[in-house]
């Protein structure tokens, strides 16, 4: 072991900085599920709150980090927005509830070397740890301190003069965080009734409270492709704090009991009661190398990165863009290959999946609603988002004419900002319409007396170029011309 009094010249290694992430908000990913909070100082103030990130290192310190995807989704999340799309900001919350989701440790004898313990069980909630040096108990921050690995696991480091300095071996007893017990209606959530708390999917409701900012893709990484979770999470896409709407991205079922094969992601994805326009549905997972990632996650990066490259306005689809991944795959990593008439035929199930041509990609413009619905403004994904962030910034924008004279004055303010603003949309491609009006015959007398003004609005995004046809023709006239002039 090193001797801590230092005289001399030292180095040391910090891990290799990340690039900075391309910020957007107009795709806020908000993000349900679970995290190792253990390796937190104070576990319970990561849990059913909603944490604002803006890079990896906040992340990491928010929530904890493990590479455990299938325990710990969240990091499934932090580790796809900030490794592989590098976007942010997210907003996170955690279920996975110390006081409720843990398990006994049973007791263990751990080995000593250079004066570091390594502790090969994952989820170890340091406030619950027992340490003993033979029988004698040790004290945290008096005769050791903790550092947790990137795997998980613990290393307990004896400090110099405490009760294990020395020590060969250390026994070691406690709780373990057990993301195995989280269930569906953890992630859906509820309110408490006696103390009104919020948890799970509940806490949705605090985020522009809190963070004055408004949820724009919900996600449950790999809880989605419950049918219980689905419903729940396309439920919450509307009337979010009574006002704003936003759409989520589920997973299709790829386990053994969904669809493992494209020709029974229909049946799968219908069994899960996934169809509505605020839904974009994704079959299978893909994997960078050996890390496997739900097909929800690296959608909803992805969708976040696209509209942040596009001035942070939500009008273009992800579909076609490529993704850093090596393959297609099931939830237990084995490839799922797919050629373009299978991905095609994916789709037609109002399903998007990842297709390699030059490189993955992400590929599909349907929301969950098709085929059954075929209107424009439900079916395409980009359509859809589009008139969703348009009418939550609209809501806003001028929240702060609420209770102003209804006078000419104020009708025409709001018209006339509207208006330029949509003339610029326009004039750069992003519409083909975007205009606001104030009919007479939208706003009778009895309205107007009660308070209440409307206003009507067109807007029109470009759909995407889903088809695009080619006719080639063999032109014979032009072999005369060639040959004779």
């Amino acid at each position: 072991m090193a001797s801590p009094y230092k005289h001399g010249v030292y180095i040391s290694e910090a891990p290799t900085s990340l690039i900075a992430p391309i910020e957007g908000t107009a795709g806020l990913q908000v993000i349900i599920g679970t995290a190792p909070v253990n390796m937190l100082a104070e576990p319970e103030e990561a849990v059913n709150k909603p944490l604002l990130v803006y890079s990896y290192k906040e992340a990491v310190g928010a929530v904890g980090y493990s590479s455990d995807f299938e325990k710990y989704t969240l990091c499934e999340s932090i580790s796809a927005n900030f490794q592989v799309v590098n976007t942010a900001p997210l907003v996170l919350i955690n279920v996975l509830d110390p006081a409720k989701h843990s398990t006994d440790m049973p007791e263990t004898e751990v080995d000593v070397i250079d004066g570091i313990a390594q502790v090969q069980q994952i989820g170890i909630l340091v406030n619950k740890l027992n340490v003993k040096n033979g029988d004698t108990a040790m004290k945290l921050d008096k005769d050791y301190t903790v550092l947790f690995n990137n795997d998980g696991t613990m290393n307990i480091i004896l400090l110099d003069g405490g009760a294990g300095d020395g020590a060969a071996s250390l026994t070691v007893s406690g709780k373990l965080l057990d993301a195995s017990k989280v269930t569906d209606a953890d992630i859906v959530g509820g309110v408490d009734i006696a103390t009104e708390k919020e948890t799970g999917m509940e806490v949705i409701r605090q985020i522009y409270p809190k963070l004055a900012m408004t949820p724009g893709i919900l996600l449950a990484p790999r809880f989605s492709r419950s049918a219980v979770v689905a419903a729940a999470i396309q439920a919450k896409t509307k009337e979010i704090n009574g006002v704003f709407k936003a759409v989520c991205i589920v997973d299709i079922d790829s386990t053994e009991t969904g669809a493992q094969k494209y020709t029974g992601v229909k049946q799968t994805k219908e069994r899960q009661a996934v169809n509505d326009p605020n839904t974009y549905a994704v079959w299978p997972f893909a994997k960078a190398g050996d890390v496997v990632y739900s097909g929800s996650t690296l959608a909803g990066a992805l969708t976040a990165y696209t509209d942040a490259v596009n001035n942070d306005i939500p009008n273009v689809s992800p579909s076609n863009k490529t993704l850093s991944i090596s393959a297609a795959c099931l939830p237990d990593g084995t490839e799922v290959i797919l050629d373009q008439d299978q991905a095609n035929t994916i789709n037609s199930f109002g399903v998007a999946t990842f297709l390699n041509v030059n490189g993955f990609r992400l590929w599909g413009n349907n929301t969950a609603a098709y085929p059954g619905n075929s209107d424009p403004k439900d079916r395409w994904f980009s359509v859809r988002r589009f008139l969703t962030w348009a009418g939550n910034t609209f809501i806003l924008t001028y929240f702060q004419k609420v209770d102003s004279p209804a006078n000419r004055r104020l009708i025409e303010s709001i018209v006339d900002s509207e208006n330029i603003r949509g003339h610029s949309f326009v004039a750069r491609g992003v519409c083909a319409r975007y205009e606001i009006t104030f009919l007479e015959d939208e706003n009778p007398t009895t309205d107007l007396m009660n308070g209440k003004i409307t206003f009507h609005q067109y807007i029109t995004p470009f759909p995407p170029a889903e088809h695009i046809q080619d006719i080639i023709e063999f032109d014979p006239y032009a072999l005369t011309s060639a040959l004779f002039g």
